[in-house]
């Protein structure tokens, strides 16, 4: 035999008022007045004597009974009436629950970032979400776009950043900008005295200081130079954009980072821009949550600073970074 909680539930008769309709009931109640009811719950005194009289074919019986001097219960409408009452105080105890639970959810946001993005175009955001939402907690983990995907998928965090060449699998996401992929040196290097761009197949072909593998900026560089040989063997592999712009710096060799990161390092020429002709990187930068669970809240409005919306969330595999512009 099924136990209660597995036997088949029956649906809600439709003779079932709904809730407005059972508030409405309530009031003429308190009051002896269908007018002064329905000044009450907000709506004209014709709504008002329409509704009851809607719910009265509803359930198959008369509530009121109306003269001149007012509207009185007839003996089913107060036993309907005590009904109503425990519905509706069963209805603003589930409201009141279900708004502690938004609450909670309002208290705090946790962010993944992949290292770019966190650096140079989360702290406006996060800025402008707190003049918006300034009892919000913020928390924000920072790694590569592998590491924002995980975090995502295991429930680490409600929103995250990323950079790559598509949407990770398990998370739906939008394109928030654009951003291109530079090479650069140290002013000591060969390369900065370089009079003609750089071929496709030379930088291939180059050790270079790189980002790890999982980092946005590595899945789209070595996508790009696939078709020239693929990249060489590293000189360097960094796990962070600091990092690997310091190495540069220091002469060690050329790197390949995002344009974002580089623009302290170009105007003050610690490093050089090197033109190379046949490929020019440009990759997507997205916000991406779990597959299926639209952002809501404190996520959302983050969202909303970046320009962008859920309205129309892209699906895994449906955009690619193109190699070249």
């Amino acid at each position: 035999m099924p136990s209660d909680d597995q036997a088949p539930r029956t649906p809600l008769s439709h003779r079932v008022p709904d809730l407005g309709a059972l508030e409405l009931l309530l009031a003429v109640a308190r009051h002896g007045s269908l007018g002064r009811a329905a000044k009450d719950v907000g709506i004209t005194q014709p709504a008002a004597s329409s509704r009851i009289r809607s719910m009265e074919r509803q359930l198959g019986v008369a509530l009121l009974d109306r003269s001149p001097r007012g509207s009185r219960l007839t003996d089913a409408g107060a036993l309907v009436t005590d009904w109503a009452r425990r519905v509706v105080e069963a209805a603003e105890a589930f409201d009141a629950g279900a708004q502690a639970l938004r609450d909670r959810r309002d208290s705090r946001l946790r962010v993944a970032a992949s290292m770019t993005i966190a650096e140079y175009l989360l702290p406006g955001w996060l800025i402008a979400l707190r003049a918006e939402r300034p009892d919000t907690a913020v928390s924000l983990l920072v790694g590569n776009s592998a590491d924002v995907a995980r975090r995502l998928v295991t429930g680490e965090a409600d929103l995250g950043f990323v950079e790559g060449l598509s949407i990770p699998e398990g998370l739906d996401g939008t394109v928030i900008a654009h951003d291109r992929l530079v090479v650069v040196v140290a002013p000591s290097h060969l390369w900065a005295r370089r009079r003609t761009p750089l071929l496709p197949g030379e930088l291939a072909a180059t050790p270079l200081i790189l980002r790890e593998r999982g980092s946005g900026t590595r899945q789209v560089l070595d996508a790009a130079l696939a078709v020239h040989g693929g990249l060489a063997q590293p000189l360097l592999e960094l796990s962070s954009t600091t990092a690997v712009k310091g190495a540069a710096e220091s002469g060690a060799g050329p790197c390949v980072l995002s344009e974002l990161a580089l623009g302290e390092e170009l105007s003050s020429r610690r490093l050089v821009k090197i033109p190379v002709a046949g490929v020019r990187l440009r990759r997507q930068l997205r916000a991406v949550w779990p597959a299926g669970h639209r952002p809501t809240g404190p996520a959302r409005d983050l969202l909303s600073r970046t320009g962008r919306s859920t309205d129309a969330p892209v699906s895994p595999g449906s955009v690619t970074a193109s190699n070249t512009l």
